[in-house]
């Protein structure tokens, strides 16, 4: 028996259809009449054609470790295709059959669509060897220019206007402007740009914006329509005039559509694809600007107005061009004037106003990045000090206070912070905490990396906070006392803190941290039998798993997570309390009536199948299958579902 007929008769139905997914199995059922020169390879593969709305090359075959693998000329990218699979069905016909596959040969189109990589590059066209490419890496002007005339030489237009003599040539292009009107316009506008009329160029793109940005933009998936702005013109021509030295034209028309491609792009519902048409018009604006008559600082200044002011990623590149190093100290030192100019100037934010806040914080970062860049790093810390309250900055005046070595000026501005916006802020506050935390760590203090490590567990118990506590608390010896409060709490709600006012309970071995949050109402409900299997389940006390699972049955709740875990845990040593909640599962998504369920409820069944085989219960599978069949024996794509768990062979 020869590789590829193993590789097929190995094969299972199961298999093939958890390989590809249901509908993709399906699909490809369909598809055997559509392949046609089925070859086989010495590895075992099996490649042919398969016809759908074009012809692909597909092969289908087993990696070194068995798993399926394939190779497809189609533009399908979410994992296996149908071609795939109505390869191995139509090799799977061929053994029914008994027929043989003939060998694909190295010379065959197939072997070649599939597997020969060279780009068809003209053997006639010119050597470039290293010399012809730049320091950075582009290929030199002139050798591409020539290769590329020579490819459109050989093509048959080519050689069809290689034929024609002058007028002939004039005859054809005056007939194709004629009829193609954006030929023409190409045609006009490269003589306007040739001869210098930039502003005729800039008056008819300036009115070409105003067009594209009449009208917010749409889009339907559902219709298939929409109103969706079309600026590849306007790309084209905006590349064509910095190409051509036109960088203040450029930026002309830049600004004209950053202010009205704005006010669209905030009225627009289509998926963020008019800010994509947009921002790729402004990239050629940006790399205009350094070309302009503007003044460097005047440059930067323009860039970071942009970028302050940016709501929808219009200038995702802009943070290049600031940190270019073309811009010295000298240029940032008047940025950093115009900005602190403009920072005094602003009204504080008051407590309520995010939006303030947020500009004003974006503000100030640009200003720290100027006072970097200027070479005054000595008014870094002081600025964070004046903006702490106001910007709600700790944290980067905390980092900035470490990286200058000043820990104990950055431990009391952690407190400090803290204090001001665990109630405003409480990321803010969680990060400080956090941060006194790693000081904790890299002091060495061990108790209290697992006070604050507690800390964390009691806000937001849940199996990574009790995993980073037991860490903690090992390292500071002081686990065993730390588990039984801990595993108390989850199952009381009783902090080992005196109702968390500070005061440490006699009982509690950890020491006070620096900061604690105030202990109020919380969503969290005790016991919280959630996290109390969790954590069984991660210390292996799967007869506590059961029990406490027989506890959570007894509760409203909504969802299959806690389930599918507990299932998982003790299907080894509690096989019937795993098959009784994926039988749970699988009937409730049966219960759906949607293809993708019954595929999903076959991921349960084949655990099903492993936990009654390893149990030697072959027949209470069987007996499970047929009952399924039976009681939904009106559900067509389900049946095929249970039919491909019976562990049939694709050649029976």
């Amino acid at each position: 028996m020869g590789k590829w007929q193993t590789f097929i008769g190995d094969l299972t139905v199961d298999r093939l259809r958890g390989w590809a997914g249901g509908k993709i199995y399906s699909r490809g059922k369909s598809y055997i009449d559509n392949v046609s020169g089925l070859s086989r390879m010495d590895d075992g593969a099996l490649a042919a054609w398969v016809s759908g709305s074009e012809k692909y090359a597909t092969s289908v075959g087993l990696d070194p470790e068995g798993e399926i693998e394939y190779v497809c000329t189609c533009p399908y990218d979410g994992g296996p295709c149908k071609h795939a699979v109505a390869v191995v069905l139509a090799a799977a016909e061929c053994v029914k059959q008994k027929r043989e596959i003939p060998l694909l040969t190295e010379q065959d189109d197939l072997f070649l669509a599939l597997f020969d990589d060279s780009d068809g590059a003209d053997e006639d066209a010119p050597y470039v060897d290293d010399d012809d490419w730049t320091n950075d890496g582009e290929e030199a002007e002139p050798a591409k220019a020539v290769a590329g005339a020579r490819r459109k030489e050989k093509s048959p237009v080519g050689k069809i206007l290689l034929k024609m003599n002058k007028d002939e040539m004039m005859a054809l292009l005056a007939d194709i402007a004629g009829r193609y009107p954006e030929i023409e316009r190409g045609i006009l506008e490269k003589e306007q740009l040739a001869t210098g009329q930039v502003g005729k160029v800039v008056s008819s793109l300036l009115r070409e914006i105003r067009a594209l940005t009449a009208e917010p933009a749409y889009y339907n998936h559902w219709k298939g329509e929409g109103n969706i702005p079309d600026c590849s013109h306007l790309l084209e021509q905006l590349q064509a005039l910095l190409d051509a030295g036109h960088a203040d034209a450029v930026l002309q028309l830049g600004e004209e559509l950053w202010t009205l491609g704005n006010e669209q792009v905030g009225q627009s519902h289509d998926e963020g694809e008019t800010g994509s048409e947009i921002a790729a018009c402004m990239e050629v604006v940006l790399r205009a600007v350094p070309q302009t008559s503007m003044t460097s600082s005047n440059q930067l200044l323009w860039v970071i107005d942009r970028m302050l002011a940016d709501e929808y990623s219009l200038l995702d590149s802009a943070g290049e061009l600031v940190e270019s190093k073309r811009y010295a100290s000298g240029h940032w030192l008047e940025v950093a004037g115009v900005l602190e100019s403009r920072l005094n100037s602003m009204a504080k934010p008051t407590a309520a106003s995010f939006s303030d806040r947020y500009r004003r914080g974006r503000l100030v970062d640009m200003l720290l990045k100027a006072h970097d860049r200027s070479l005054r790093r000595d008014k870094i810390i002081p600025l964070l000090e004046k903006e702490a309250d106001a910007c709600q900055c700790y944290e980067k005046l905390v980092d900035v206070l470490l990286s200058e070595g000043e820990r104990e000026k950055a431990r009391q501005w952690c407190i400090l912070g803290f204090e001001r916006t665990e109630q405003s802020a409480p990321g803010v506050a969680d990060s400080l905490q956090k941060r006194l935390r790693q000081m904790a760590e890299t002091e060495k203090n061990a108790g209290l990396v697992a006070a604050y490590r507690a800390e964390d567990f009691f806000k937001r118990a849940s199996r990574q906070t009790y995993t980073d506590l037991r860490e903690a608390a090992e390292k500071a010896g002081v686990w065993t006392t730390v588990r039984e409060v801990g595993l108390r709490y989850l199952e009381t709600g009783r902090r080992p803190d005196a109702s968390g006012q500070g005061k440490i309970n006699g009982s509690w071995p950890l020491p006070e941290p620096e900061v604690i949050g105030s202990v109020g109402k919380t969503a969290q409900r005790f016991p919280d039998l959630n996290v109390l299997i969790d954590v069984a389940i991660l210390e292996k006390r799967f007869e506590d798993v059961v029990t406490l699972y027989g506890e959570l049955r007894k509760t409203k709740r909504w969802g299959f997570e806690t389930d599918k875990a507990v299932a998982k845990a003790v299907a080894g040593t509690h096989p019937e309390v795993a098959l009784g909640i994926w039988r749970a599962i699988v009937d409730n998504l049966i219960g759906q009536v949607k293809p993708k369920a019954y595929e999903e409820a076959a991921g349960y069944l084949r655990q099903m199948r492993k936990v009654y085989l390893e149990g030697n219960r072959a027949g209470a599978w069987q007996d499970l299958l047929d009952g399924l069949r039976r009681e939904h024996k009106a559900k067509r794509r389900l049946l095929e579902v249970l039919d491909a768990l019976s562990e049939k062979k694709l050649v029976a």
